[in-house]
């Protein structure tokens, strides 16, 4: 059975477009904003933007500057805690069930990009609170076998879980966005156990981008990812 059709109500279209540029001016006065790579962002989707998560901060920073407003997908504990609550419903992020196989939500993810969105998702599946990179869930290339879409990796330093309270000292804490070039994952076959190991391969690919634009200190399990190269296809 083929996905829904995604489209988005008029008042997340207005909500969107008022407050992505106050969180943008959010982050200016607060923060040194520092971002690399704009080139490497297609034109049009659909695309995945696959990112490196130590805390909360990761994905509004994103969401605030990408150029055009992606989807989000965010843990379901988000929609019950107070103020990042009222945030995810006004931009209409997706609630995902950690851990759960979920058809509707692969259904609602899978629409999206056959709409020509781009999809914002952290392959990890949840926050490290440190910045070394934990292991890639391999839910992520399941997602991309199945869309057959391309992969925008994003390192992002500098948003650690003090971030807001160092911002709010006045410390004006440098934040950083590397985007590195779009990256096609190479077909997943077999069945089984070498299917699900092609799925983890292609999870870890897509970290080992991430890593190679990020510090040393945020690789974690993939420091010996190699330097950035464009991976194009």
């Amino acid at each position: 059975m083929s996905a829904p059709e995604y489209r988005l109500p008029l008042h997340t279209r207005l909500l969107r477009w008022t407050l992505r540029p106050i969180f943008r001016l959010i982050f200016h006065l607060l923060s040194q904003v520092e971002i690399t790579g704009r080139e490497h962002v297609p034109e049009k989707g659909p695309y995945l933007i696959a990112v490196n998560h130590v805390s909360l901060f990761e994905a509004p920073f994103i969401i605030a500057f990408w150029p055009v407003a992606p989807e989000g997908a965010g843990a379901v504990e988000i929609w019950s805690r107070p103020g990042q609550s009222i945030l995810v419903r006004l931009y209409g992020g997706i609630p995902v069930h950690r851990g759960e196989y979920d058809r509707q939500l692969i259904d609602t993810l899978l629409s999206v990009l056959r709409a020509g969105k781009p999809l914002l998702i952290a392959p990890e599946g949840g926050r490290s609170h440190t910045p070394g990179m934990r292991r890639a869930l391999p839910g992520v290339a399941y997602l991309i076998d199945l869309a057959q879409a391309p992969v925008v990796p994003v390192g992002i330093a500098g948003a650690t879980d003090d971030f807001l309270q160092r911002a709010l000292h006045f410390k004006r804490p440098r934040i950083q966005m590397h985007i590195g070039p779009p990256l096609t994952l190479p077909p997943i076959n077999g069945k089984g156990e070498e299917r699900r190991a092609a799925r983890q391969r292609n999870a870890d690919m897509i970290m080992e981008q991430i890593a190679a634009l990020l510090p040393a200190e945020y690789r974690g399990v993939y420091q010996a990812a190699p330097e950035e190269t464009d991976t194009r296809g």
